[in-house]
């Protein structure tokens, strides 16, 4: 009869690495790959399909409830959001026609992203028990954090790359915009034409790439602090050491919670600027 043995701290921190996919589970001692491309992460969708409807629900029922009166507390956090986007939005896309349809947009990209990045602030083992007792499976992993996952947050900056191909061509036209991939930067004579175009595709995909990494790479690092916290309280002891150990996993987890705010809003910020910047860019010609 072999007794279950309580993880170490390096299977801890891989376990709570591992998500609720299509994949079969992991042999013991195995590493979770931070991007596998042949499984579906069930937890990923899940998380970032329900915020995004929560904050297109939020959001409609700020404009729902909008009165030309005093405004409430919700309403006039709303509307704080909304100028401070249309603010930022005017600075920065000067065609009147596309910030009505990119400054909803980016409006709803920094709610979404927030809400994603506030799933950080919840205790690392609380939702994971809960799907483990309601799936009686002590093996079972959720991950919360959809951002902390490379596969969406890439899948994001994928899809302002779209948006930015597409406005390339309303705004300058498919002509145009053939006539900017093979003329820019360097000039328009035939043989800088190949070094132009790569140039402009490895723009394309530098900006891509580090627009989903920047947030993926924040976020993961904050799970990993908030892991590490989690040992720090679960390796308290009845003993002097312990309850030391026990106090400073309190005052370590309430500070970096407390900072960690200031990351989710300002990453959330960020992603929400440079989709606005780089919606700009494909508005001017070079």
């Amino acid at each position: 009869m072999t007794t279950a043995h309580a993880k170490t701290p390096g299977e801890y921190i891989v376990h709570h690495l591992g998500h609720l996919n299509s994949s079969p589970p992991l042999p013991q001692g195995e590493k979770a790959k931070i991007v596998d491309w042949s499984v579906i992460n069930y937890d990923t969708l899940f998380f970032s399909i329900s915020l995004g409807l929560f904050t297109v629900f939020l959001l409609w029922l700020g404009a729902r409830k909008a009165t030309s009166g005093v405004p409430g507390r919700f309403q006039a956090c709303v509307e704080v959001l909304v100028e401070m986007v249309a603010n930022q939005a005017k600075g920065i896309i000067h065609s009147p026609e596309s910030r009505r349809y990119v400054a909803p947009l980016a409006l709803t990209v920094f709610v979404w992203i927030f809400f994603m990045n506030a799933m950080d602030l919840l205790p690392v083992d609380g939702l994971p028990l809960l799907w483990q007792v309601a799936t009686n499976d002590g093996h079972a992993s959720l991950r919360v954090v959809a951002t902390a996952d490379l596969s969406a947050t890439l899948g994001m900056s994928v899809g302002v790359l779209v948006l930015c191909l597409f406005y390339n061509v309303k705004i300058k036209g498919a002509a145009g915009w053939a006539h900017e991939l093979f003329t820019a930067p360097f000039g328009s004579h035939p043989v800088l034409w190949p070094v132009n175009f790569l140039m402009q595709i490895i723009e394309f995909l530098a900006k891509t790439v580090s627009h989903g990494m920047r947030l993926w790479g924040n976020m993961y690092a904050g799970e990993l602090v908030f892991m590490l916290i989690a040992l720090m309280g679960a390796s308290w002891t009845f003993s002097t050491t312990g309850a030391m150990l026990a106090f400073a996993h309190v005052v370590a987890g309430l500070a970096w919670a407390i900072f960690h705010i200031l990351i989710i809003t300002l990453q959330a910020f960020i992603f929400m600027m440079l989709t606005l910047v780089y919606i700009g860019q494909a508005h001017e010609g070079h």
